[in-house]
């Protein structure tokens, strides 16, 4: 079984900074996408960034609402991070961590197999 936990939520003022952690424990497939997505109250969960592993057989992908702003890493099979950069408060959020096999339509979170428990992101204006 796979777990999935996320860290590095809080509170930030806008313009500011963050960075979301991920890790993985149990059996990951070695190719596999990890993403992140968001759900603010009353909304629907979002995507917000994805990346492949191995990183350099493909790219990372983001939500236009994120590009330029936000950074998606890994550095194994297990890992993801997520560096936020220039929040705003529209950025408030829970985030989660998703893990699905390689090659998935990454912007839909039904094609995720694996979820987090999710980390809070407040940004105040």
């Amino acid at each position: 079984q796979v777990q999935l936990v996320e860290s590095g939520g809080g509170l930030v003022q806008a313009g500011g900074s963050l960075r979301l952690s991920c890790a993985a424990s149990g059996r990951t497939p070695s190719r596999n996408t990890m993403a992140w997505f968001r759900q603010a109250p009353g909304t629907e969960r979002e995507f917000v960034a994805a990346a492949v592993t191995p990183i350099n057989w493909s790219g990372s992908y983001y939500a236009d609402s994120v590009k330029g702003r936000f950074t998606i890493s890994r550095d194994n099979a297990k890992n993801t991070y997520l560096q936020m950069l220039s929040l705003k408060p529209e950025d408030t959020a829970v985030y989660y961590c998703a893990l699905g096999s390689y090659g998935l339509e990454y912007r839909n979170s039904n094609a995720y197999d694996y979820w987090g428990q999710g980390t809070q992101v407040t940004v105040s204006s």
